[in-house]
């Protein structure tokens, strides 16, 4: 019996031993850490003593490597020989604590662009050094508890028996404590252009064939697999949020759901061989995040995914500016022209084919005269820049065809005189926006890169949208597996050489990294504007968003379309835009961005310069944001002033449903006034409907006012609030 009770106290020791408490600077988050069974590290996470994260496993799994190659007979009948293979595949088990160390910081930083000017850095720290003595290996765990959520990752310090690596699976678990409202896209290799589904966790496996629609590039891996930024709620009213940070020569990460005990584990995007990482110490995995709060308003607020990247390394960002923009592109998206400078060939080979004796199709938008009549709208309105897609040889072809050598990025079609339409932005004090796509061949863009981006600078042009449409190659690489994300991260690196700006298209999803390379001012990696003409977005799209895909970063998503029908652009195409006129307004300050895009025609503006003065009006960088109400899948309302400024926007987007708000203006400076213009629906407006009802009103208000307004179904609203002396409020009605 003495020894019983020694044994039991023994393991109660070593078991106190091997547990971690971690707190947030607020004491509202807990987290823990053991190791659990056979040495299993082990986490779990509660906020305000409910549980977010249930204990939950963590590790890694290695591929088998090693293999002695024997020849039979010397007749080249080559095989392994799996008795030698190294059995050592295990970095989840087997680990004995080494260290513990805990320590705090606390800063502020200024982004060279963002939501507010400046943003704090504070979180609690604890990194666990873990012992694997049967192979002398060790790694680190680290975790960062802020007080909205928890960053942790893999360190994987310079040792002499873990050097060279290859990653089978990644084992890191989320499990859930319940059975969650989701609202989630399909796991998938190559895309993010999903409509979200809202639904129970345990109802994902049965929706997912509905969920899962056509691509150009598309790869599932399982019925029950979907993407991070995964934003959920509880039912006793926890928001969750599970994403990454700091996606850096690694594989970009899913999450696959076990529905019978609503454990999410980490599922790595593979390479052409199936491996899910090749990895040389010392080296560091992408950090995990968990954003919660019983406060929805918290979850879009959060910095943790900024935070937990690296301070910015380019030494000069003076040239990195935010831009407002407008673009030869919705006339093409929506089938009205082309990109095509001809009909005649079926197929085009760079450097033999001969445009000069080619017939025009008539459609191809990406003409001189055409530009220049951009270039003065942009002018006259005070746009920064004018996208140009479809100016280069090659598109003929581009799509579809596995095709390596299919654009150069330099050589324009007859009718688009670089020179001419460099010289004549110049003069009207705008600049061109240079389009790259790819059409995914990598390889092909890589060797032409320094050329282009050489060309660009040489030329003024000074940003750069880049796309990789359709299958990647070198064939069999996946657009978010590890060797695409160290191209993407290569090409930001180079456009900073020569100090361009890049908004990637169809690339990995935002993890942060613009805080270090703050010339990456956008990216899509999301279902945008442009499927209005494809289809058609869900209504409550806009009102997600800001919960999953711009937790990583700000989106080029392309607002501001004002003719919501397409077939009055191309009488083909009978998508409907599922929005109303206001709604559009204010994504603008809704999704957040530094690089906005007035993506409709300008004669479609022309019919209603009166909203269109919100989009002339409205920022692109902010001093400070304030989330007034936000519910994911059916209403968010901001407020954000203006860089430099004393002048403040707010925008609120609805789902079908619509919303009514009422706030106060409490965040204006008191004792001042200022002009509020209120762009809203109309009473009948509707987003399918009546999309185009819409009411303009001015107002005086102070930080005292109070406004209720209503949101049509698909609807919203946006508020300009301009401060204002006595005089240029006099006769109109106070708020």
């Amino acid at each position: 019996m003495r020894k019983l009770i020694l044994v039991m106290c023994i393991c109660l020791i070593g078991g106190i031993v091997s547990a971690q408490e971690l707190k947030s600077p607020n004491g509202n988050l807990v987290m823990k850490f053991s190791l659990q069974g056979n040495g299993v590290p082990t986490y779990s996470l509660t906020y305000k003593g409910k549980d977010v994260i249930k204990p939950s496993k963590l590790g890694l799994e290695l591929k088998r490597e090693g293999g002695a190659y024997t020849f039979d007979n010397f007749e080249g009948k080559g095989q392994i020989d799996e008795s030698t293979y190294d059995p050592k595949t295990s970095l989840y088990d087997s680990f004995s604590i080494a260290d513990t160390k805990t320590s705090t910081f606390d800063e502020t930083w200024q982004p060279v662009w963002g939501e507010t000017k400046n943003i704090r850095n504070h979180y609690n720290e604890l990194a666990v050094t873990l012992d694997q003595k049967n192979t002398d290996r060790h790694i680190i765990i680290r975790f960062r508890l802020f007080d909205d959520g928890l960053g942790f990752r893999y360190e994987f310090p310079q040792q002499k028996n873990l050097v060279y690596f290859i990653i089978k699976e990644e084992k890191t678990q989320f499990a859930m404590a319940g059975d969650h409202t989701a609202f989630w896209i399909p796991g998938d290799y190559d895309t993010q252009e999903y409509d979200y589904t809202k639904s129970k966790l345990s109802e994902i496996r049965g929706l997912m064939k509905e969920a899962y629609t056509v691509n150009s590039s598309q790869t599932a891996f399982s019925p029950t697999g979907v993407q991070t930024a995964l934003m959920m709620k509880s039912d006793d009213g926890l928001y969750i949020n599970l994403h990454e940070a700091a996606l850096v020569d690694y594989s970009l990460m899913n999450l696959n759901l076990d529905d019978k005990n609503m454990i999410f584990e980490s599922w790595l995007t593979p390479d052409a061989q199936g491996n899910k990482g090749h990895l040389q110490a010392p080296c560091l995995s992408p950090w995990r995040t968990v954003i919660v709060s019983d406060d929805a308003r918290d979850i879009l607020a959060s910095d943790i995914t900024l935070n937990l990247n690296e301070p910015c390394k380019l030494e000069d960002v003076s040239w990195i500016k935010p831009v407002k923009y407008i673009g030869v592109w919705w006339e093409m998206i929506t089938g009205k022209s082309t990109w095509a400078y001809t009909d005649d060939f079926p197929s085009v080979k760079l450097g033999e084919t001969d445009y000069s004796k080619a017939k025009p199709n008539g459609k191809h938008a990406a003409n001189t005269a055409h530009v220049k009549e951009y270039i003065d709208f942009a002018a006259k309105h005070g746009f920064d820049q004018v996208l140009v897609e479809g100016w280069n040889v090659g598109w003929e072809d581009w799509f579809g065809n596995s095709k390596d050598y299919v654009f150069d990025f330099v050589t324009p079609y007859p009718d688009f005189n670089v020179a001419e339409l460099r010289d004549y932005a110049k003069s009207k004090g705008v600049k061109i926006m240079m389009h790259h796509e790819t059409s995914s061949s990598v390889r092909n863009y890589e060797r032409h890169m320094d050329a282009a981006y050489k060309f660009m600078a040489e030329n003024g042009y000074n940003s750069v949208k880049s796309g990789y449409v359709g299958d990647i190659i070198p064939r069999g690489e996946h657009h978010y597996g590890q060797w695409m994300n160290n191209h993407y991260l290569y090409a930001l690196k180079k456009a900073a050489d020569y100090k361009i700006m890049l908004n990637a298209h169809e690339a990995s999803r935002p993890t942060g990294l613009s805080r270090t390379y703050p010339n990456l001012i956008g990216n899509e990696s999301a279902r945008g504007t442009e499927y209005e003409a494809f289809g058609g977005n869900k209504p409550f799209h806009t009102t997600i968003l800001p919960f999953t895909r711009q937790i990583g970063g700000p989106m080029d998503y392309t607002p501001g379309i004002f003719v919501m029908d397409i077939a009055e652009l191309n009488p083909n195409n009978h998508s409907h835009v599922n929005s109303t006129l206001a709604r559009q307004l204010a994504l603008y300050v809704t999704m957040y961005s530094p690089l906005q895009m007035a993506a409709d025609l300008p004669e479609h503006y022309n019919r209603f310069l009166d909203a269109f003065q919100f989009i002339k009006d409205v920022a692109v960088d902010w001093d400070d944001s304030k989330y007034i109400e936000a519910e994911p899948g059916s209403y968010v309302t901001v407020a954000r002033k203006a860089k430099g400024t004393n002048n403040w926007f707010i925008g609120n987007t609805s789902s079908e449903e619509g919303h009514t708000s009422t706030f106060t203006f409490d965040f204006l400076d008191p004792g001042k006034e200022y002009i509020a213009t209120i762009y809203a629906d109309a009473k009948d407006a509707n987003y399918k409907t009546n999309t185009q009802a819409y009411t303009i009103r001015k107002v005086v208000v102070t930080n005292k006012s109070k406004l209720t307004q209503v949101a049509a179904p698909g609807g919203g609203f946006a508020i300009s609030v301009i401060e204002a002396d006595k005089a240029a409020t006099k006769g109109l009605k106070k708020l």
